[in-house]
């Protein structure tokens, strides 16, 4: 009696701008895929080549700014860039059509420039269209390169799959319909053998306007796809070996963490770890779909799992992260000024202005409210708390804002640090130990993580400390 035949296994898989840099490591990206479409079903999502996002962007400024001999140089740059892939990895058949959708998509750019350049204006709307060019480009050229190989694949632009609201620029999916469009479009590919690679950072509004998801948003990108399709994992291949437990530029004793939970690499994104898109977490979280972070040019590495429960060898402080730069606000009201009404006001103003908090300390009883900031949105949150308060400050309700520049942000990070005594004590008394000064500190109540600031000068070391006494 025939057995009946197993079915492979479906991966997402999504390959940063590093991994697609160059004609090398495109090829490199290809014999990835094409080894384990062997062995597994595919759908790959890929970035825009190393640094093309951010020519797009300066052909977009340069065009608004009649700067018409530098956009259309950038424009030159670009199609030197992609046709170089295609002439030197392409065999002569595949890459005639190749080259004609290339420069499609490059007319594409020049007509958006033009038209910049005539008004001398650039709407988020015709941004999304011309920054998101770049997906375009590289999937084409990674569909042809898998072909090359034997590999039956389709470019597939994610327009036709992820519907978004139409905040252009940082678009935010809805995820039912994501599902639906996702399912209809790729499942026939998959089940007729062709692997399907798809723009990351691109989606559309319900009719049909280019949206992107953000700096970075091609992570997101992934998971969207993964999960509409129920993937059993979606494989993040960059240019790192995974999550570490501290940055190992400023902690030299860093290594590898197999494992860590959703909640943890949440903290992670939150505060500073490019690994990962902080948004990409949410979509597998949900499905409870394990999300691998893998490096490209370390294959042999097993890299960092992300799952809803990591195996761990001990309790407690499993990472330790920062921002550097930061900027600590200090809001204090008189009597007269209800702490609500001040914390309500302040939250208000940073929402109106998109800016998230790094921490927040608070002190009820003396109407005393700070929080941290990245450093470069401090003067807009200025300027906004004052126009704000302004009446309040006008008649001596409020006592004038405070803000100390030039401090750091260190994190440590533990889903079970709640369940483990005397992780705060420890923290203050090897930091006093050696001399550093805590300004504030925070903590949730899901102890998930302790945030204090320091002054920047002492982040590293602080981080270091730490690193040590922990042992991550």
């Amino acid at each position: 009696m025939n057995q009946p035949k197993k079915r492979k296994s479906l991966i997402a898989m999504k390959f940063g701008g590093t991994s697609v840099g160059s004609a090398e490591r495109m090829q490199g990206v290809a014999e990835i895929i094409a080894d384990q479409a062997r062995h597994n079903q595919l759908v790959v999502v890929t970035s825009a080549m190393a640094g093309v996002t951010d020519k797009l962007l300066r052909a977009a400024s340069a065009a608004s700014d009649g700067a018409g001999e530098d956009w259309r140089e950038l424009g030159r740059e670009l199609t030197q860039q992609h046709r170089q892939v295609a002439e030197q990895l392409l065999p002569a058949a595949e890459q005639s059509t190749v080259l004609l959708q290339l420069d499609e998509q490059l007319q594409h750019f020049e007509n958006l420039c033009s038209g910049f350049s005539l008004v001398r204006e650039v709407t988020p709307r015709a941004l999304d269209a011309l920054s998101s060019i770049g997906e375009v480009l590289a999937a084409t050229l990674l569909a042809a390169l898998l072909r090359a190989r034997g590999v039956a694949a389709e470019t597939v632009d994610a327009i036709a799959l992820i519907v978004t609201d139409d905040n252009f620029g940082d678009a935010t999916p809805f995820f039912d319909e994501t599902r639906t469009r996702t399912r209809q479009c790729l499942l026939p590919l998959l089940d007729r053998g062709t692997l399907p690679v798809v723009t990351g950072f691109r989606a559309a509004t319900r009719d049909g306007l280019a949206t992107t998801l953000g700096r970075g948003g091609s992570d997101y990108s992934a998971t969207l796809v993964g999960t509409a399709l129920d993937a059993e994992e979606i494989w993040i291949w960059t240019d790192v070996d995974g999550v570490m437990t501290a940055d190992p530029r400023s902690v030299p004793a860093a290594h590898i963490l197999p494992e860590i939970s959703y909640r943890e690499a949440l903290e992670f994104s939150f505060f500073g770890a490019k690994v990962l898109h902080p948004k990409a977490i949410q979509p597998v979280m949900k499905k409870k779909i394990p999300l691998w972070i893998k490096n490209t040019f370390n294959r042999s590495c097993p890299g960092t799992k992300i799952c809803e429960s990591a195996v761990r060898e001990k309790p407690g402080v499993r990472a330790i992260t920062s921002v550097c730069q930061a900027s600590l606000f200090t809001v204090s009201g008189k009597e007269v000024v209800r702490f609500a009404q001040l914390a309500a006001k302040v939250f208000h103003s940073l929402d109106l202005e998109e800016v998230a908090t790094l921490m927040v300390t608070q002190s009820s009883a003396d109407n005393v409210l700070s929080f941290a900031i990245h450093e470069e949105d401090a003067l807009r949150v200025r300027r906004r708390l004052e126009k704000t308060f302004e009446l309040e400050l006008l008649h001596g309700y409020l006592e004038p804002i405070e803000i100390l520049s030039s401090v750091g942000i260190a994190v440590v990070i533990g889903e079970n640090m709640k369940g483990t005594p005397g992780i705060a004590g420890r923290l203050f008394s090897a930091l006093g130990r050696r001399g550093v000064n805590v300004i504030a500190i925070a903590q949730g109540s899901s102890e998930l993580s302790i945030s204090f600031a320091v002054k920047s000068s002492d982040v590293t070391e602080a981080l270091q400390i730490l690193h040590a006494e922990f042992q991550p």
